[in-house]
């Protein structure tokens, strides 16, 4: 078949360049046929996408199966060249179809990159051509480069030059399997619409990667134009079993900008969106006036650097060999009048990625003046998934849905249905309720929430991007929390699953919790960290402990789990030989959570506590242990009662008395014995804190000085009113008499304190920059 009557345009996403060309080209054709890359499960719906919604949109995609959740998004904007070809065509007279796999296909969703949105450009998959095209016209960047060849380049030969860049970015690659597919379905419609078309002509709007191998597809000889028109080619349709489908969404800049991780976005859409209202040289003023205005509301800018700017702007347009200022002369020209600091980072425009944390404030400002604010917004009529409804629905049936702070009683049933309607709405992510207290781990006890309300900007969007997981709020929330778990699976991350369990718990999820629990075992047996494993054995302890409210409190499967727990970090601890000196809170935390389980859960586990404070004892004796972990030992040992006479541990205390690792030393300690180190003895028996204050007061004031960062890290396990009893029992000590309470104040300056702690927090960063700093 001869593509003469056949126009392909390839585009970059989101380039007011191509989307210009889109639309000179359509009024100069007048196509019987506009044929644009997009998902074409919804050619049936595009009536819905012209409604008349303010832009930005996005059409949400979403497949969910037992095996596999798919879900991406399709932004268009107003100049998007999709979005201007589906306009534009329409205004014209022609057929607009949609091309393109459905978004859910395993073409895109099983890609080999992990692209997580619906459009992928070549220049982040195929950079070698790039980057001699970057070293060509000494840019830093793939957007400078677009920007220089053709955006504000002049228009006359642009669909020539667009062809060339995208000739060579694909070259001779080889496209994956995904990308093939969605080649050969295009294909399809292209060939089906010249034998429709009649003679007239037809224009393919595509990614420009795909162009050079959609021209060669559709370049065989054909049908005469005489024939039967071929059959349109069959649309992809879930399995049975499986849901999928697309809906629109609001969309906004702030989530286009590449600079706030979009992967296949243009950055600052803000400019792009001038660029495109008012042409370049208009762009660049308005994009001037507009960094300066968000940076006087925050920072002072004298009109002097406003000229060094422009003057600026310029002359770096004028040396680039630039016909016009782009949009890095721009932001070039007012970052080197307006900041005189020094950078600790490269300017976020000359360099690909996001904008990256730590970035100097006004770099900060000028990004977020280059993105823009605007928000897109759907128009009534757009119909919405049957989860939208429901939760409206439910809301108002609950008494949520109005703007006023909720207070929950747990152990009433509407108060725990309640809790559980806001519990699926936070997991999947839907504005409208902040939990402000409750239980926060399987561990705590609480049977009381409060929840306030909160902006609820975006909520549309975040509902219709939820009701890809279900109709209901209660089985969204389920099948987003097993996609979690099969997500986790490979990890074997023990700790991951038991949140992931409490969360199913609050949900109501009980068929989740069961598998949940059934797959605990397993990754409690293959984890190598205490931390994680710790953090399982605290949450399903306290759903053993505490958990009548939701019904766990007992459960035998649950006994099984913390058997498996508390057995593996006891062997994991035992063998720890390893690791820089430091306190590592996460394995104290595990302890804890061991300790707590020998106290108040010993009929479940076959470890005994006298076995457990014998295994202690070998912990606190082993000079090659962490010294966190031989602390924490002797303080398992202490909360077991198996120092009848802490005294006799003086020998321990003393072996720790090393300023550089006494105070990792006391954390342990203090982590798992803090009410002990608090307990009365006898008149004339020697508590623990004696024994500490023994080994203090020996120092040397050299030595204390060097110990005393870590002693401070130590004793913040102590809350304020039990440090006043610290302070009480070494006055009692002395005989002293006195307030504790005065003890613990300083009478310096808050400002000054305040200076210091600055200071060290600078000269810390400066030691880590030059690789100075020591361990922490």
């Amino acid at each position: 078949m001869s593509t003469a009557r056949v126009t392909f345009l390839g585009v970059r996403h989101h380039s007011p360049a191509c989307a210009g060309l889109v639309r000179r080209t359509i009024r100069e054709l007048r196509p019987a046929y506009v044929l644009v890359e997009g998902p074409a499960d919804m050619n049936d719906r595009i009536g819905e996408l012209l409604l008349g919604h303010e832009l930005p949109i996005a059409v949400f995609s979403h497949y969910r199966d037992t095996e596999r959740v798919a879900t991406s998004w399709a932004p268009l904007c107003a100049y998007s060249p999709e979005w201007v070809a589906l306009t534009e065509g329409r205004t014209a007279g022609a057929e607009v179809r949609f091309i393109d796999l459905p978004a859910w296909h395993p073409a895109f969703t099983d890609r080999p990159d992990g692209a997580a949105n619906r459009y992928a450009d070549a220049e982040t998959r195929y950079s070698r051509a790039t980057e001699r095209l970057r070293a060509r016209y000494r840019v830093d960047t793939v957007d400078a480069l677009w920007d220089r060849v053709f955006e504000i380049a002049d228009p006359d030969g642009l669909q020539d030059r667009l062809d060339a860049y995208f000739a060579l970015v694909r070259g001779d690659t080889e496209a994956d399997d995904g990308d093939r597919a969605r080649e050969q379905h295009m294909a399809s419609w292209v060939r089906a619409a010249v034998a429709h078309a009649g003679g007239r002509p037809v224009l393919v709007v595509t990614g420009g990667f795909h162009q050079p191998a959609l021209r060669a597809l559709t370049a065989a000889p054909g049908t005469s134009p005489d024939a039967e028109p071929a059959a349109w080619p069959p649309v992809p349709v879930p399995p049975d079993g499986a849901a999928g489908g697309s809906f629109l969404v609001p969309y906004s800049f702030r989530q286009m900008d590449a600079f706030a991780g979009y992967q296949s976005g243009m950055p600052s859409p803000g400019y792009y969106q001038h660029l495109w209202d008012e042409g370049p040289d208009a762009a660049a003023k308005t994009l001037r006036r507009t960094v300066v205005e968000r940076l006087r509301a925050r920072l002072p800018v004298s009109t002097a650097a406003l000229i060094s700017a422009q003057t600026l702007t310029e002359g770096l347009a004028a040396l680039r060999g630039h016909p016009r200022p782009a949009r890095v002369d721009v932001l070039d020209g007012l970052a080197a009048a307006l900041i005189t600091d020094d950078l600790d980072q490269p300017l976020p425009w000359n360099t690909d990625g996001p904008l990256r944390p730590g970035a100097h404030p006004a770099v900060v400002e000028t990004v977020v003046a280059c993105t823009g604010d605007r928000t897109g917004r759907l128009h009534p009529d757009t119909p919405l998934p049957p989860l939208v409804d429901h939760v409206t629905a439910e809301e108002i049936r609950l008494g949520l849905d109005g703007d006023r702070t909720l207070d929950l009683e747990l152990a009433n049933p509407r108060g725990l249905e309640r809790s559980r309607f806001l519990h699926q709405l936070r997991i999947l992510g839907i504005p409208g309720h902040t939990r402000l207290t409750g239980p926060d781990h399987g561990a705590d006890p609480r049977d009381h929430e409060t929840w306030e309300p909160c902006p609820r900007t975006g909520r549309d969007a975040a509902l219709t991007e939820a009701g890809a997981y279900g109709a209901r709020p209660d089985e969204a929330a389920a099948a987003l929390l097993a996609r979690r778990l099969r997500d986790t699976s490979t990890a074997a991350d023990a700790g991951t699953t038991a949140a992931l369990l409490f969360d199913a718990v609050l949900c109501g999820a009980g068929t989740l919790s069961r598998d949940l629990l059934d797959s605990l075992p397993h990754r409690i047996r293959t984890t190598g960290d205490p931390g994680p494993l710790g953090r399982a054995l605290a949450v399903v302890l306290g759903l053993w402990r505490h958990d009548r409210v939701f019904g766990t409190a007992r459960d035998p499967l649950l006994g099984t789990v913390l058997d498996h727990a508390v057995d593996r970090l006891f062997h994991l601890v035992e063998n720890l030989h390893s690791g820089p000196p430091r306190v590592d809170v996460p394995r104290l935390r595990a302890l804890t959570a061991a300790r707590d389980a020998l106290l108040h859960a010993a009929p479940a586990l076959t470890l005994t506590p006298e076995t457990a404070a014998a295994t202690a004892a070998r912990i606190a004796r082993d000079r090659h242990a962490p010294a966190d972990l031989r602390g924490a030992a002797l303080g398992l040992r202490c909360a077991l009662g198996a120092l009848a006479e802490p005294a006799g541990e003086a020998e321990a205390f003393a072996a720790a008395a090393d300023p550089a690792v006494l105070g990792d030393w006391l954390a342990g300690l203090l982590a798992l014995a803090r009410e002990e180190v608090l307990r009365p003895v006898p008149k004339g028996e020697q508590s623990l804190l004696d024994t500490l204050d023994g080994v203090v007061t020996t120092m040397t004031d050299d030595v204390f000085l060097h110990a005393l960062p870590a002693l401070r890290q130590a004793f913040a396990f102590f809350p304020p009113r039990e440090r006043e009893r610290v302070a009480q029992l070494l006055l009692d000590r002395r005989n002293l008499h006195g307030s504790a309470r005065t003890l613990l104040r300083t009478t310096a300056d808050p400002l000054l304190l305040a200076r210091a702690a600055a200071l060290e927090e600078h000269t810390d960063l400066l030691l880590d920059r030059h690789a100075l700093g020591a361990p922490r």
